[in-house]
């Protein structure tokens, strides 16, 4: 939900890095709409209909994280290519995680029955400004040890203890440990796993992603892990003979969604990385007129996830068919895009993105 067209403007960015930006948006649009029909539900459909309505579960969330970090590097890039001062940076990245905290946190008290993300993107962003001079390795090495170390951290206290994490996310009116330990570890989006995604993100967002070489090699890689990790669940699946305990090692061979795997990690992240390598070869081949309309509604992503939790709240207990999910998550997603496009003729920024930059920064620019 990351910011990125102004930033790139400001630091002198290139034609070709504005163009990755527009794809940026455009895939972070992709992810609102399988954000959206995962929220809205209903979960427990079957059938080729209900695989296909749910197929975003697990991914839509990764794939917003990824492209945060790639918008945080692309924002950055002026205080990681020169001598600029990093005080700017913190207190800049102080009121965002500060919103962003308070927010996702006052956000969970609603009846939309969905698990808010936003206060673990305000650690996100911490760690990220911790890490934004640090090398590509480190990057890397970081991914890494989230994808392997995390799954452990997360998973031995529920083993040694012999019951799992309730999964409660954090709220307003928890106290300050207890919002903590559930960021960080208990919640429905634990730090220690989901650093993962951002970081690579985050190293994604220094390359030159419109170089054919690199989306060839990226997209050699990212299929071979989206099409592996669910292959190696299933033979795993297959050789122990049933599911797996709750609280048992054998789910490091487990690939479900949102089941902080590292199977389910790498396979959700690759999916991501070529939802993203998709939106840059449309580009690439069709111009930006296509991918215009999708980036616009990526550009406002912060303003519709406020929005349509708040119109969930309003909805529940609906849908209870899947028909009634099509028909609703359908309506949302085409008031969002109409609403989008209404919006930016008249206006740079989202309302609630422009509240998530610095006030200091706020200048009155051109629509």
């Amino acid at each position: 939900m990351a910011d990125t067209a102004d930033p790139l403007t400001r630091t002198g960015a290139s034609a070709g890095s504005r163009r990755r930006v527009l794809a940026v948006d455009a895939a972070r649009a992709l992810a609102i709409v399988g954000m959206v029909s995962v929220n809205v539900g209903p979960t427990d459909v079957t059938g080729p209909g209900g695989y296909l309505y749910l197929l975003p579960h697990g991914r839509a969330s990764v794939l917003f994280v990824l492209l945060a970090g790639i918008g945080f590097s692309l924002m950055t890039r002026r205080v990681r290519e020169s001598a600029a001062a990093r005080a700017p940076l913190w207190a800049a990245l102080g009121w965002r995680c500060a919103l962003l905290l308070i927010g996702g946190l006052a956000l969970q008290r609603l009846g939309h029955e969905v698990n808010v993300i936003l206060a673990v993107y305000a650690l996100l962003f911490v760690l990220a400004g911790a890490l934004v001079r640090a090398h590509d390795g480190a990057l890397l090495v970081v991914t890494a040890l989230s994808t392997v170390l995390g799954p452990l951290l997360w998973l031995a206290p529920q083993v040694s203890a012999g019951r799992p994490f309730d999964g409660r996310p954090p709220q307003l009116g928890d106290g300050p440990g207890e919002v903590l330990t559930a960021v960080v570890l208990t919640g429905p989006y634990p730090l220690v796993t989901w650093v993962a995604p951002f970081t690579l993100g985050m190293w994604l967002g220094r390359r030159d992603l419109t170089s054919r070489v690199l989306q060839r090699r990226a997209a050699l890689v990212a299929a071979v892990l989206a099409l592996g990790c669910p292959l190696v669940a299933r033979v795993a699946a297959w050789q122990r003979g049933g599911l797996v305990g709750d609280t048992s090692w054998e789910l490091l061979l487990t690939d479900a969604p949102h089941g902080q795997m590292p199977l389910w990690l790498v396979g959700a992240t690759a999916v991501s990385v070529l939802v993203l390598l998709g939106c840059l070869a449309v580009e690439r081949r069709h111009g930006s007129r296509l991918l215009r309309p999708l980036a616009v509604l990526g550009q406002l992503s912060l303003t519709f996830y406020v929005l349509h939790l708040l119109v969930l709240a309003w909805l529940r207990p609906l849908p209870h068919t899947l028909g009634q999910g099509v028909l609703i998550s359908a309506v949302m997603v085409l008031l969002a895009a109409v609403g989008a496009v209404l919006w930016r003729r008249h206006h740079r920024r989202g309302p609630l993105e422009l509240v998530l930059r610095a006030p200091w920064t706020w200048r009155a620019r051109p629509a």
